[in-house]
């Protein structure tokens, strides 16, 4: 079974999946970017403000893929639990933010396009859990340290969380990541235990 953990930056994403490791302990953990060269690439292109949102988007999806094909596929195919602290969805809100907002990029519509992207090789999450976070706050939690950490860029991405959530909404849980982080935590383990047979 394939669980993501979504949300904007500042949402909790990290703390929930770092949490819930005690809990299923046999689970694979995982994250994108990935601890690869290719996130590497991915991790730089964020430190640039001037990096072209298309070439972003393609370093993003050779991270995405090499992360398959080496960590998730590998595990799945052993029917065990994985946990990934972002995922596809993420790619889909954030790249299509970009390129909505990019000049020089003639694309109608950027979010579908993204996902037309990775529609033939991807694996769809069984569940995504999305820690639904205001974009102004998220953007005082993250701290604004790099460009898709500011208010106004984050309301699109929200934007575009809304519509995967609306066309699947039975893949998403969301959880009100306003709250205090035991409360979050709480949500989280809920659903959890809804969805994954308890490991113990």
């Amino acid at each position: 079974m394939l669980v993501t953990l979504e949300g904007l930056d500042g949402s909790g994403k990290t703390t929930v999946w770092e949490a819930v490791r005690e809990r299923y302990p046999e689970a694979t953990f995982t994250r994108e970017p990935t601890n690869s060269w290719y996130g590497d690439a991915v991790y730089r292109s964020i430190e640039d403000d001037d990096a072209d949102p298309l070439a972003e988007l393609f370093l993003y999806t050779a991270d995405h893929a090499d992360h398959l094909s080496r960590v998730i596929e590998p595990a799945l195919d052993g029917d065990e639990l994985v946990i990934s602290d972002r995922y596809s969805d993420s790619r889909f809100a954030y790249q299509g933010a970009t390129l909505e907002a990019a000049t020089g990029h003639d694309i109608a519509d950027p979010l579908e396009y993204v996902v037309d992207v990775h529609r033939p090789f991807s694996i769809e999450p069984d569940l995504t859990i999305y820690l639904d976070l205001d974009p102004e706050t998220a953007a005082t939690r993250a701290g604004t340290t790099n460009k898709f950490e500011r208010a106004e860029y984050l309301e699109s991405v929200r934007e575009n969380y809304e519509r995967l959530i609306e066309r699947d909404p039975d893949r998403f849980a969301r959880v009100d990541a306003t709250q205090s982080p035991d409360a979050v935590l709480e949500d989280v383990t809920d659903v959890l235990a809804e969805a994954v047979p308890d490991p113990r």
